[in-house]
């Protein structure tokens, strides 16, 4: 168990975590393939996203609006359609609208009777201002990779974060969904991580790259992290 007296701040993933971009995700899909006789799982559809996503952020700093357009437009290379323009922007169009996880934002409030709290976040900075108001909560800080012109799991997203926040690592504590995005850069740089398993008892990482490594905390939802570090309901 970690001591969660240590910590001055928490710092969240934004997508997966907070919002639930499987279902923003495959919402913004679904019309796309039916429309080109496509059948996938959502499974599959999902996997699939996080093969292109995680390609396109590995290469050259793109926006993460073209990043989602880029995942269309990939969907269609591999199975075989070529996507309208409307279709291409369908995706990053949608962004606005997914929705938080339904113990999101009481947790949050929770938390923030304790902690200061951040975001580090794979997006641009007007697409996380639509999604903050979904939120409701003011955050202390808003790491973005358009910020830091890199993607997760680059090291330089979270160093940008310490510098910002302008604590020392041992004061913050991060907590994200993505093993692959956050576990993995936050365990080489010697910060306490929490992985919030939103996919329990569900096969395979969905929309995220897999990887092997195991959090300091795991927990099952957002709520379950806010009971456990001791924030006042």
């Amino acid at each position: 168990m970690l001591d969660f007296s240590q910590f001055e701040y928490l710092t969240f993933d934004c997508y997966g975590t907070l919002i639930n971009w499987e279902a923003g995700i495959l919402g913004a899909l679904r019309p796309v393939l039916s429309a080109h006789g496509i059948e996938l799982s959502d499974d599959d559809a999902l996997g699939l996203y996080g093969e292109c996503e995680a390609e396109s952020e590995a290469g050259e700093y793109k926006t993460y609006r073209q990043i989602l357009e880029g995942v269309i437009e990939a969907f269609g290379q591999r199975l075989g359609f070529s996507p309208s323009a409307a279709e291409i922007q369908s995706l990053p169009r949608s962004l606005a609208n997914w929705p938080p996880f339904p113990d999101t934002v009481a947790a949050l409030r929770q938390l923030h009777t304790r902690y200061k709290l951040a975001i580090i976040s794979n997006v641009d900075d007007d697409l996380f201002a639509a999604t903050a108001k979904r939120l409701q909560l003011p955050f202390d800080a808003v790491i973005t990779a358009q910020q830091a012109r890199s993607y997760k799991p680059s090291l330089n997203n979270f160093q940008l974060a310490l510098r910002r926040i302008g604590k020392p690592k041992e004061k913050i504590l991060h907590v994200a969904q993505s093993l692959y995005h956050d576990v993995v850069p936050t365990r080489e740089l010697g910060w306490k991580n929490v992985w919030v398993n939103r996919r329990k008892n569900q096969p395979g990482p969905g929309a995220t790259v897999p990887a092997n490594i195991k959090p300091d905390l795991e927990v099952p939802s957002l709520q379950a992290l806010a009971d456990l570090a001791g924030a006042p309901r």
